[in-house]
């Protein structure tokens, strides 16, 4: 391994967790499934550089915060930049370095476990996190921060268990960075979402498409195919489950009568209402009431 380092980098910092802990995390039920044996934090890292001709032991996480770097992998060289991250997979030759005139600052984690493949669509290529309003840079940070402090505070069994689950929501931001940034999206300003907001807001109102449709300006077959594509739902199927899910609330915390809740939600009649209840929860009214009733 060549490696080519200032003399450490002011404010760096890092836990390489020993090697009986990382024993005890392959076989722990909960750590197995994913776990972090390096983590650290370079700011600024002039002059970082580490080249691995047979790869680390450890897939590694690399995510940049500023400035700018370089990795080497399967014989391409990529440029990471500000919000990038870059997962190079175990056992395979790499090298990376900072930017000679911008260096980078970066939070980078070696991890292992059963559950890694589960992710490869962001293990050897480079995933841009986005810098926009709904990116959450911040919240990705602060999970990072999370996981370094509870290892700091030692490996007991619940810190080691508890820094599984935050790795795995943290590999989770990065696959899944849509939902990761849901959050933080207007509402107002999404077109599927402002009509799910239409639906939740007439649950006890009789609509059809047209009347979804036209409040948010689409045509009813557009509308509808952008819905399908969008939640693999009907508007009107998805507007129906709504319905349900206001009818279990109905159940569980209010002693409005079942027929009460039928008519309330747009039923034609109890029976009507039952049977399309049953469908979707496989109970009816009645027994959903006499099991979830607190």
């Amino acid at each position: 391994m060549a490696e080519k380092i200032a003399d450490g980098f002011k404010n760096e910092k890092a836990i390489i967790l020993p090697y009986n802990v990382r024993d005890y995390l392959k076989t722990n039920n909960v750590t197995r499934h994913l776990y972090v044996t390096h983590i650290g934090y370079y700011p600024e890292a002039k002059y970082h550089f580490r080249e691995r001709k047979n790869g680390a032991g450890q897939n590694i996480l690399i995510y940049c915060e500023s400035g700018k770097g370089w990795i080497i992998y399967n014989g391409e060289k990529l440029y990471l930049d500000r919000d990038q991250v870059f997962i190079l997979p175990a056992n395979e030759a790499h090298a990376y370095g900072a930017d000679t005139h911008d260096p980078w600052s970066i939070y980078w984690i070696h991890f292992n476990g059963e559950d890694a493949e589960l992710f490869p669509s962001i293990i050897g290529k480079k995933t841009d996190t986005g810098d926009s309003y709904s990116s959450r840079p911040g919240d990705r940070v602060i999970l990072f921060e999370e996981m370094f402090q509870n290892l700091e505070m030692g490996y007991n069994p619940e810190n080691l268990e508890y820094v599984s689950y935050c790795l795995s929501y943290f590999l989770a931001s990065i696959k899944y960075v849509t939902q990761f940034r849901e959050i933080k999206n207007v509402k107002e300003m999404d077109v599927i979402q402002k009509s799910i907001l239409f639906m939740k807001n007439n649950l006890e109102q009789i609509i059809d498409l047209e009347d979804i449709a036209q409040h948010i300006g689409y045509s009813p077959s557009h509308f509808g195919n952008l819905f399908q594509k969008k939640t693999s739902y009907s508007p009107m199927g998805y507007y129906n489950q709504l319905k349900i899910q206001r009818a279990c609330s109905y159940l569980q915390f209010s002693d409005l009568k079942i027929k009460e809740i039928a008519f309330r939600l747009g039923y034609y009649d109890p029976f009507h209402f039952s049977k399309a209840f049953k469908r979707e929860t496989r109970l009816t009214p009645k027994e959903y009431r006499r099991k979830y009733n607190p």
